[in-house]
């Protein structure tokens, strides 16, 4: 183990495809900045998720050339080598609210060599907003749909088109939503079969699922 407490796993990308992404949200910015540099040093790139803006800017201070996007909490350094095809990903986010997670899977998913079509606030409040873009959602072959409250975007979205639906609740909603849960709940008992479905909030976890999918959609 080294000085810093790390133990990195530089062959996890040989083994499945997918390299070792960095979880900020309990290291240090001196860990998040090293686990960056070495993964880097060695793969080209690196990428650390859950970073908030007090945390991103000192990891920034001591990683001049990461770049930061705040609303997603990802920082990204250098970039990424040539990584299998990939087709297309829609990420779909039910309002603005959700756009964080959103966002975080779709830098996930761009990392990892997938092209991503982003689609923001067409909850099912309003329809006409989603089936107004449809066409755009139809152009991917996998869809990763975000959404909090009651979560219907996905069961919604299943029912309209013909493609992979990877659901992610978020934690967006008042009182009873309890921080996720009931979308949770809500995307596991939906009546529309075949939804795939990963725990709240987790914009990384509908990332990988989706290129997985989106490489084999690919060959």
């Amino acid at each position: 183990m080294s000085t810093d407490g790390l133990t990195l796993d530089h062959e996890r990308e040989r083994r499945t495809g997918i390299p070792e992404l960095v979880y900020g949200a309990s290291k240090t910015p001196e860990q998040i900045a090293s686990a960056l540099k070495q993964l880097a040093s060695v793969s080209g790139a690196a990428l650390a998720t859950r970073v908030d803006p007090a945390k991103a800017a000192a990891v920034k201070a001591l990683v001049p050339d990461a770049v930061v996007h705040e609303l997603a909490g990802v920082v990204i350094l250098g970039t990424p080598a040539g990584r299998p095809a990939a087709a297309r990903i829609a990420v779909v986010a039910a309002g603005t609210s959700d756009l964080p997670v959103a966002e975080e899977a779709s830098l996930v998913c761009e990392f990892l060599g997938a092209p991503v079509v982003r689609i923001t606030d067409v909850g099912v409040a309003g329809l006409h907003r989603l089936m107004s873009k449809l066409d755009e959602i139809r152009s991917a072959e996998v869809v990763i749909a975000a959404a909090g409250m009651e979560a219907a975007l996905p069961s919604v979205l299943a029912g309209l088109v013909d493609r992979v639906m990877v659901a992610v609740p978020t934690s967006v909603g008042y009182g009873v939503s309890v921080n996720g849960l009931v979308a949770l709940a809500a995307m596991l008992v939906s009546c529309s079969p075949g939804i795939t479905v990963v725990n709240i909030d987790n914009g990384v976890g509908a990332a990988v699922a989706a290129v997985k999918i989106a490489r084999l959609a690919a060959r």
